[in-house]
């Protein structure tokens, strides 16, 4: 995440990625000759996206999720397992290649690996699958493209993979559409419960071509002390009624003698959807116009307050102004209880050891750390966390592409499911064992086997579980209760911009990301807000609002 607003991994490398790759990939791209076409703005067909529908194999959620998109939340290891999927999904397939990129230890070969034969065994097949730390994956991913050797099914990069993705899928890539749209989705019950939103960014060129790792749709607004809070006299969120209120709280927990500060990296993204501003775009409907997110007033407020807030001393000195690359650092100040604010998305929250529950427990019992929301009555969420990204087939027969969208549908088996708990802690007594409350507990053995990726080849429906503390993913459930009504809309979701697609989170966003820097830390006057505008659109802002703006022209007709 930015040091000073919402970014993703996918942001965060492409700056130092994405150029390289693009310069690789595009020799073959000319050369493919077999359905690659220029990309083009478009409207995304509502009739591409599958009919999707909540899953239910018989696990009871200890706290249910809703219809509008709050996940489900588990105070429990559900005791029994139940088969998510078919008898032998795969029995009889070919070996299957998948590649993907991973956060995790690259895992032991298949040999040393009882999870991974025992995954196979119940598929009914082997899978080579091929894990890349996520730093390498790009050059990983070029490098496949360039020499043609794309597998059976590979996670595209977070961080952007080529120039004309458009052109990429149609030469290369297995049309879905025939397969997933509507209710033809229904032969892969896991993959029909994914969420919408999600299905939304699969759609490129006018087909349905990704299968999405999906999200729990918002990526939340940072996470929060409430031990410091009750210590101010708040004890609920709903207390700070105000951007002035919060502003009030941030000064009265900053304490430069004791290097003691509200923030330590960025308050930028909640202290804009606090102030009711838009995410990146903005489509008004009723005029066609498209409006960016630097030349949203709500932002430039907010912006406005970070810079009084940095001049006030709030901020953990140094952390304002570093990059994405420098994350660890300034998450590492919060965990440390050096601050009573920081921004980083939801799915932090929970990971095991290293997310901010566990690790800031081992630091300190008594460091309370919850999500954040947005405050005020002005407040909305941003619909920022709808997938990590998108895996894709490469062409094949259809036998070949059902056989691998049966492999997909696997890995998104639901919470509690005997796959879920394959893919994710391995074989009981050899993997893990339950503990005295029935939570599957990692082996030695078992920290190693379950890093085989299989959910980047697709996720299952987004739900909450701590299991070393069940309050937390109580905490997760009552914050996306707050966040998932106040969702506002992105209408990049449902509308492409080539130029946006590949410098919108890249060289642009740069430009963005290095204003607010030098606004923030006083670098620059905010009179020179207007100058960075400026400069935004004629890096190809303004391209990219034609684009859109000749998308949703088309989308009327």
């Amino acid at each position: 995440m930015s040091g000073t607003t919402s970014v993703d991994r996918r942001t965060l490398f492409r700056w130092g990625a994405g150029a390289g790759l693009a310069v690789a990939a595009a020799p073959l791209l000319a050369a493919c000759g077999d359905g690659g076409t220029a990309a083009k703005a478009e409207a995304k067909s509502a009739k591409l996206l599958p009919t999707t529908t909540v899953r239910n194999i018989g696990i009871k959620a200890d706290l249910p999720g809703t219809a509008a998109g709050v996940p489900n939340a588990f105070l429990k290891y559900p005791a029994e397992l139940v088969r998510a999927t078919r008898g032998t999904p795969l029995e009889g397939a070919e070996k299957i290649t998948a590649v993907t990129e991973t956060f995790a230890p690259l895992p032991p070969a298949r040999g040393k690996n009882a999870a991974w034969r025992e995954i196979e065994k119940l598929l009914g097949t082997e899978v080579d699958f091929t894990a890349v730390p996520a730093d390498d994956y790009p050059a990983k991913f070029s490098t496949m493209v360039a020499g043609d050797q794309l597998p059976d099914i590979f996670m595209y990069p977070e961080t952007g993979g080529v120039d004309d993705m458009g052109s990429f899928l149609a030469a290369k890539c297995a049309d879905l559409g025939p397969h997933l749209s509507g209710d033809k989705i229904k032969d892969y019950p896991n993959l029909a419960a994914v969420p919408q939103y999600a299905w939304r960014d699969a759609i490129k060129g006018g087909k349905l071509y990704g299968i999405p790792i999906a999200r729990s749709g918002s990526g939340g607004a940072g996470f929060y002390r409430a031990d410091l809070f009750r210590r101010a006299g708040v004890t609920g969120l709903d207390q700070i009624d105000s951007i002035e209120r919060l502003v009030e709280l941030a000064k009265d927990l900053t304490d430069a003698r004791k290097k003691q500060y509200f923030f330590t990296g960025g308050s930028t993204v909640l202290l804009a959807m606090s102030a009711g501003a838009q995410h990146f775009w903005n489509f008004d409907r009723q005029t066609g116009k498209w409006r960016y997110q630097l030349e949203d007033d709500k932002y430039r407020y907010a912006v406005e307050t970070a810079a009084k807030l940095y001049k006030a001393g709030c901020y953990y000195p140094g952390t304002v102004q570093m990059s994405g690359a420098q994350k660890a650092q300034y998450t590492d100040l919060f965990k440390n209880g050096k601050a009573a604010y920081v921004y980083d998305g939801m799915p932090s929250y929970l990971t095991t050891a290293t997310g901010y529950v566990d690790a800031m427990g081992a630091i300190d019992k008594s460091f309370d750390v919850r999500p954040m929301v947005p405050v005020g009555k002005d407040a909305v969420a941003w619909t920022d966390n709808v997938s990590l990204q998108n895996c894709y087939i490469t062409r094949a027969g259809e036998q070949r592409v059902k056989e691998l969208l049966r492999l997909a549908d696997f890995a998104a088996s639901p919470f509690g499911s005997l796959e879920y708990t394959l893919i994710n802690y391995g074989v009981e007594n050899t993997d893990y064992q339950r503990d005295a409350h029935g939570t599957p507990v990692l082996t030695k053995q078992g920290t190693q086997d379950v890093t085989v990726p299989w959910g980047k080849l697709a996720s299952a429906t987004p739900a909450f579980f701590s299991a070393t503390h069940p309050d937390a993913a109580r905490y997760v459930h009552e914050a996306y209760s707050v966040l998932i009504p106040k969702l506002v809309e992105d209408p990049t979701l449902s509308y492409s911009s080539p130029t946006w697609d590949s410098k919108g989170q890249g060289s642009l966003y740069t430009i963005h990301l290095d204003g607010l820097k030098d606004l923030i830390t006083g670098r620059k006057p905010m009179s020179a807000y207007d100058a960075l505008v400026k400069k935004w659109r004629r890096a190809g802002g303004d391209t990219c609002r034609a684009e859109f703006e000749q998308a949703s022209q088309k989308g009327k007709k």
